[in-house]
């Protein structure tokens, strides 16, 4: 978990300090924005070699691997002083986290009896939900009392403890498989992979589909993905086992994860900082603070969820943390504006965070539990894949919304006014404060963009909710097509 929760965390934290890095790297914005972008694809074509790599060398070989990969790339981040350097580090970062992500998700699912594999998932997504949304926190302490490259040297040491205690303590395992490796399948799903990521990293800053670079990277991704599927149905050795997907609860635990993990809730991972940060106006360090505390209930309660899972079954687990979600992300983070009061606001999250804290482990208890030890490496690799592809449309879709409603806003604002009374009530204002006309204008103008961000908020987070109510669908479905299941079952034996 420990391993996990390090390479977690460490993607959100960058998060916060890369716009702080356009000086001492000696670029820009869009230049550092490659900092994270690189880690994420990196990341996500990682996963495609994972199941592999357990397969012929063991979960604890690649695991420790994983971990000593990315303790050295850390280090070599903080100690970079050009962009190219460090995104170099970066991509070995990104490979290094698919790797530890995926072995730690099948030893903990392996090493723990079936009755208590919801408690060992639990405990696993204590430290896997609670990483993002801590990353804030984390990282506005260390770049305000320390600097940037501490974010990346604190990983040193840990991955230095965690490869000499995995040496010591993790079991040795079976004989290893020999098994070929579809390159051809690899490289056509890699391209399209990494064109849709690029796509939506860069989408809002080159203006979507007015760029002819967008274009191009949806027309790669389409070819490729295209390309993947036809040489997966003319290859014997296929890179990703499909016929997972014929079983009801594995197709639906995907999709689930895929709609309310991916298109949802990472937009409000992406939102909820820039709303205390941006509206609330509070720095760095205690916007970290203000998140910290529903990431605190995210994790009291995703061993709760384990334990649930495994008292009451995962199926219920996952439709009650959905149900709580949905209501709390349509009835309650809506009302986060300018005017609600700071402590409100917390306390608004405070039961959303609970929501997301029951959500992790069953889904990922539901998904491994439907594919069986034989496929969990497979499972972990598809819910790994879907958190990257899902979450990337998740925070493209929150930042083109909250452009696209302030723009929105602020059209209905100017369209509503009254002028005269807008000008005299502006020329109240220059008489009182003594002001040149142009200023009041000025002022009045910051005014209306500030409240048409604000009003946005709004619109962007019910806009997030509604993605959770596509993914409650299968919810739905998850109990009707096992019901069908059942019935099928028993009327075979008959």
């Amino acid at each position: 978990m420990v391993g996990a929760f390090m390479a977690i965390l460490d993607t959100t934290v960058v998060d916060v300090i890369v716009p702080k890095l356009t000086g001492p790297l000696a670029t820009d914005m869009y230049g550092v924005q490659w900092i994270i972008t690189s880690y994420m694809v990196s990341a996500a074509i990682g996963l495609l070699v994972c199941e592999y790599l357990i397969k012929r060398f063991g979960s604890k070989a690649i695991y420790l691997s994983g971990v000593a990969a990315f303790s050295l790339a850390s280090l070599a981040c903080g100690l970079s002083n050009t962009l190219e350097s460090i995104i170099v580090a970066r991509v070995v970062q990104g490979i290094a986290e698919a790797l530890i992500m995926v072995t730690s998700h099948v030893m903990i699912f392996s090493y723990f009896p079936p009755e208590k594999k919801g408690l060992a998932m639990g405990i696993f997504a204590l430290g896997v939900s609670f990483a993002p949304a801590l990353g804030p926190t984390v990282g506005g302490y260390l770049t305000e009392y320390y600097n940037w490259r501490m974010v990346f040297f604190i990983n040193v040491p840990i991955g230095i403890i965690l490869v000499i205690a995995g040496l010591l303590y993790l079991p040795k395992e079976r004989l290893f498989q020999k098994l070929p490796f579809n390159f051809i399948s690899f490289f056509f799903l890699s391209v399209a992979t990494i064109a849709l990521l690029i796509m939506l990293s860069r989408g809002q800053q080159l203006g979507w589909f007015n760029s002819i670079e967008i274009g191009v990277l949806l027309f790669v991704a389409i070819i490729g993905y295209l390309l993947y599927a036809l040489s997966e149905l003319h290859s014997r050795h296929t890179l990703i086992d499909f016929s997972l997907f014929k079983n009801p609860d594995f197709r639906n635990g995907i999709f689930i994860y895929f709609f309310v993990l991916g298109f949802s809730m990472y937009q409000y991972f992406y939102l909820l900082p820039v709303y205390y940060e941006h509206i609330k106006m509070l720095p760095t360090l205690d916007t970290g603070i203000a998140v910290f505390a529903f990431a605190l209930f995210i994790g009291i309660f995703s061993p709760v969820a384990g334990i649930l899972s495994d008292k009451i079954g995962a199926k219920v687990t996952v439709a009650m943390a959905t149900f709580l979600y949905l209501l709390t992300s349509l009835l309650f983070l809506p009302h986060l504006n300018y005017y609600t009061p700071l402590t409100q606001a917390i306390l608004l999250t405070i039961p959303f965070g609970i929501a997301m804290g029951l959500f992790f482990a069953p889904v990922t208890v539901l998904v491994m539990k439907s594919a069986g030890e034989a496929k969990a490496e497979l499972s972990i690799v598809l819910m790994d894949y879907v958190r990257f592809v899902g979450g990337s449309f998740g925070t493209a879709l929150a930042t083109n919304n909250m452009e696209y409603f302030k723009s929105l806003n602020f059209d209905r604002m100017v369209e509503v006014q009254n002028y005269e009374y807008v000008s005299y009530f502006l020329r109240k204002i220059q008489e009182l404060l003594n002001l040149s006309w142009e200023v009041v204008k000025e002022i009045f103008r910051n005014y209306e963009l500030f409240m048409s961000y604000n009003y946005g908020f709004y619109n962007t987070f019910m806009h997030a909710a509604y993605w959770a109510v596509l993914g409650s669908v299968f919810v739905v479905l998850l109990f009707i097509e096992g019901r069908n299941n059942e019935k099928e079952d028993s009327t075979a034996a008959m």
